[in-house]
């Protein structure tokens, strides 16, 4: 068969560089080398792109702009810190639970009521007229109980404020690992088009040539257009991936490229027992359950007192008209506790602290059964990323190398050899996938497994909660 070897070609072969593509192992970075030569590839059809503009992301170009200075994960955070509106959302919810124990241990007010009594009697303006303060003597201890039950509450509203920050940094550092994997992507899917351009040189040339049918010719066109079309898939993948980065963060960010790299550096394995009980012994979901069951002591306690009446003193002056005398007035009156001395809202408080101590050991086990997802997911992504950084890239590099070294001494064909990148390449995108889903799992594990970065801040009440009080206090 014909070779095409040109003078052309060979001086490209020997001026072959690897460029850098910002990865950290050198086995990631081989680009396809351009074989054809410029006359041909000036004769090749022109590249349509098979999209209109008006199926674009904005108005604008369908890529990253280059900023003056680009994202890095430590602004993104201190700009979620501020402007996540969940995060503000678990402040006011301290805040206000904060109000509620303010309002639960206010004294009551006093009334103030103007008697007039037998008015008209012996044709006078009534035997008593005058002033009366009624006032309500709290006994028990039953404010400062309130009190101490709201203060309580507010510690839970703290804990989960945490959790919620927890999973607003969590999924703001997973879609930025997702984002800086998208651009990966799409640098390799540069290589790939440029790749199937090639390809369809080489056809057409052997076309030319005699040496291939209008088949291969079509099937090289097919080729190219898919991976046109994969190409802008990368593209707006990446623009999706940024904007639902931003929307975490909280603002309205114009689209850059970001600092960082998906293969940190982390040689230390994670364990399932120490994380698991790392999770027991420090998640924010733990440690409010734990003070959601405190707060519960006080509501019992705060109920076992509501049925000791409290004192309500009435008294203050007046004129009697009939006898023409200063007279004042006093009473003292309490309910008496025969039939209602709250059984019904003790025994329900009596429940409810059951139920927060089942909700412990359920809080518990859900974290087990997550931590197990996670963990299997991380132990499997590892097990991906260093065979793939030790044995399969290394591997399929070699084979593309020596498949290029043989093109250079003519014992292969040049189609093979944009075939070895190809298969190169894809080696390199599925390494992706792995970095990025040993980087994820590694968050969700190291971040107590909290995500859900806009979902509404959760109440320090939890769901299934049956709160005790009949009445607000």
């Amino acid at each position: 068969m014909l070779r095409l070897v040109c003078t052309s070609c060979l001086v490209m072969i020997t001026m072959l560089a690897i460029p850098q593509a910002g990865w950290a192992q050198s086995d990631l970075d081989i680009s396809p080398p351009r074989m054809i030569p410029q006359s041909i590839r000036q004769e090749s059809v022109s590249v349509r792109n098979p999209v209109t503009s008006e199926a674009r992301w904005g108005n604008g170009e369908n890529t990253l702009s280059d900023p003056e200075e680009p994202y890095s994960l430590e602004m993104l955070l201190g700009l979620a810190s501020q402007s996540n509106p969940t995060i503000r959302q678990a402040r006011m919810q301290i805040s206000a639970t904060l109000a509620q124990a303010l309002q639960a241990g206010l004294y009551p007010n006093p009334r103030m009521m103007y008697l007039a009594e037998n008015i008209n009697a012996g044709g006078t303006p009534g035997e008593f007229q005058g002033i009366e303060i009624e006032q309500r003597i709290v006994t028990a201890n039953k404010l400062e109980l309130s009190r101490n039950k709201y203060l309580q509450r507010a510690k839970v509203a703290e804990h989960l404020a945490v959790a919620q920050q927890f999973r607003v940094c969590n999924d703001v550092r997973m879609h930025f690992a997702s984002t800086l994997a998208a651009e990966e992507v799409l640098k390799l899917k540069r290589e790939m088009l440029e790749t199937a351009k090639d390809h369809l040189i080489t056809s057409r040339e052997l076309y030319n040539l005699g040496q291939a049918n209008k088949v291969d010719l079509r099937k090289a066109l097919a080729d190219l257009r898919r991976h046109q079309l994969e190409y802008l898939a990368a593209q707006n993948e990446v623009r999706s991936r940024f904007y639902m980065l931003t929307s975490l963060v909280g603002e309205e960010l114009f689209p850059a490229p970001l600092i960082g790299s998906l293969d940190a550096d982390n040689d230390c394995l994670i364990d399932f027992d120490v994380a698991y009980g790392r999770l027991l012994g420090e998640s924010p979901e733990i440690l409010a359950a734990y003070a959601k069951l405190k707060e519960d002591h006080i509501t019992l306690h705060r109920e076992n007192v509501e049925w000791v009446p409290d004192l309500v003193i009435a008294g203050g002056p007046g004129y009697n008209f009939e006898g023409q005398d200063p007279v004042a007035n006093f009473s003292l009156s309490f309910e008496v506790p025969l039939y209602d001395r709250n059984q019904g809202t003790i025994r329900q408080a009596q429940l409810d602290r059951s139920r927060q101590q089942q909700e412990i050991r359920r809080t518990e086990m859900m974290l087990r059964k997550s931590l197990a997802d996670q963990y299997n997911k991380y132990i499997t992504a590892v097990q991906h990323v260093e065979s793939y950084k030790s044995d399969v890239l290394p591997e399929s590099r070699k084979a593309y190398e020596q498949g290029l070294e043989s093109y250079k001494a003519n014992r292969e064909e040049w189609p093979v050899v944009l075939d070895l990148h190809r298969e190169y390449t894809m080696r390199r995108l599925e390494q992706i996938d792995n970095l990025l889903a040993k980087r994820s799992a590694e968050i969700m594990i190291n971040g107590y497994l909290l995500h859900g970065g806009l979902e509404a801040a959760p109440s320090p009440t939890p769901p299934g909660h049956m709160d005790a009080t009949p009445k607000p206090r």
